[in-house]
């Protein structure tokens, strides 16, 4: 295991007189056996991280430390990183065994070093049984697990992971996930793992940081991340399916908007916001329960909603509805000016017919505010 320090650490290309900046400068401290996921959209800088932290790109300014040392002039292979690629990089001609000990061949260490150490990265990762087969004899899950086996049988201080479970369909990525999980809580090796599938990020990581253009947006826990996004970008990046982000008002603790009124906010702000709530802590009703229920409650209900669409995903039914002044015509939802959509998590027995009038119920002390100008969350 191995602490890692990037200091002020930036990419920056220059093309026939252009400059493209692949990573703003940026700080970061993972501890030793933390796994740290690096999550966000293509192009956000997570993938040139991990390439400056092993080696295979040189940062611009700024230092890499792993341990004790400052690694920026040191090669990849002198640096004790081992790397897990998205599109396993196995050798087609050579057997699981084979592959799983070609990085212990080619630092000279013999057969009885070699064997139990094999063995031991096989059993791992659930392959003792298919040793003697080559990759195309595999599954995907398998040859992924190659690839990790290879990985763990150097024992190095710090595992790099890109992306390793996009190639795999979605049953075998769940799997995956868990093999995953568990090796890390066995090997407690410090990991930093690059994906854009959140849901990797929240079921994975001892930490998450999220990036986008180039820089950090949010650094925290999973919970972190997910119950106190720090603006618009980290709350509608995390979640699935993702936080409602409307266009408002706020005026006297007034949230207004569009065929929407939300009352009993605390933030002295005033002005354009953006105002977010996960669809799970939206109801979805008829008008006039809705109504009832808010007169009850205090909550506040947008009653002018239709339809858009009604998706049953197997633990609960989506509905996303057109909020504003929508009106009917011959039984259509026609398109207004100031119309927003709002999706919300129901119960898998729920259903709805598209166009039809619901009203969804809003508690503000589950909603988020954010500035509309610099998208930063708002606090009371």
């Amino acid at each position: 295991m191995a602490r890692i320090e990037l200091k002020e650490v930036s990419r920056i290309w220059e093309q026939a007189g252009k400059q493209t900046v692949g990573l703003k400068p940026m700080s970061l401290s993972i501890a030793e056996g933390e796994f740290i996921v690096l999550l966000g959209p293509s192009g956000c800088g997570k993938t040139t991280t991990m390439r400056i932290v092993a080696g295979l790109e040189s940062a611009t300014s700024g230092e890499v430390w792993i341990g004790d040392r400052c690694v920026n002039t040191l090669e990849p292979k002198d640096r004790d990183v081992a790397m897990v690629f998205q599109s396993y990089g196995l050798y087609p001609n050579m057997t699981v065994y084979a592959n799983i000990a070609f990085p212990l061949k080619i630092r000279g260490m013999g057969r009885e070093v070699i064997e139990p150490a094999v063995q031991r990265a096989a059993a791992l990762v659930e392959l003792g049984d298919l040793l003697d087969r080559k990759p195309k004899a595999l599954s995907g899950g398998q040859r992924q697990r190659v690839a990790l086996a290879r990985a763990i049988v150097r024992r190095p201080s710090v595992f790099l992971m890109d992306e390793p479970l996009s190639n795999l369909d979605a049953k075998l990525r769940v799997s995956m996930r868990s093999h995953i999980k568990h090796l890390h809580h066995t090997l407690k090796v410090t990991t930093i793992y690059v994906t854009h599938d959140q849901i990797e990020a929240m079921t994975l990581a001892d930490r998450v940081v999220v990036m986008s253009k180039a820089e950090i947006q949010q650094i925290g826990t999973p919970d972190d991340i997910y119950n106190n996004p720090e603006n618009t970008f980290v709350a509608g990046f995390v979640g699935s399916p993702a936080m409602n982000l409307l266009e408002g008002q706020l005026q006297d603790g007034v949230f207004s908007a569009p065929g929407l009124r939300v009352p009993g906010f605390t933030s002295g702000h005033r002005g354009a916001v953006v105002l977010g709530v996960r669809p799970e802590d939206l109801a979805v009703s008829v008008a006039s329960e809705a109504a009832s229920n808010a007169a009850e409650s205090a909550t506040a209900v947008a009653n002018h909603a239709r339809v858009f669409s009604c998706e049953l995903t197997g633990e609960a039914t989506l509905v996303i509805a057109d909020v504003g002044n929508a009106q009917t015509q011959q039984g259509q939802v026609s398109a207004q000016l100031g119309k927003q959509q709002l999706t919300a998590k129901a119960d898998k027995s729920q259903r709805y017919a598209i166009g039809a009038p619901i009203a969804l119920t809003i508690d503000a002390q589950k909603c988020f505010l954010f500035d509309a100008a610099s998208q930063k969350r708002l606090r009371s």
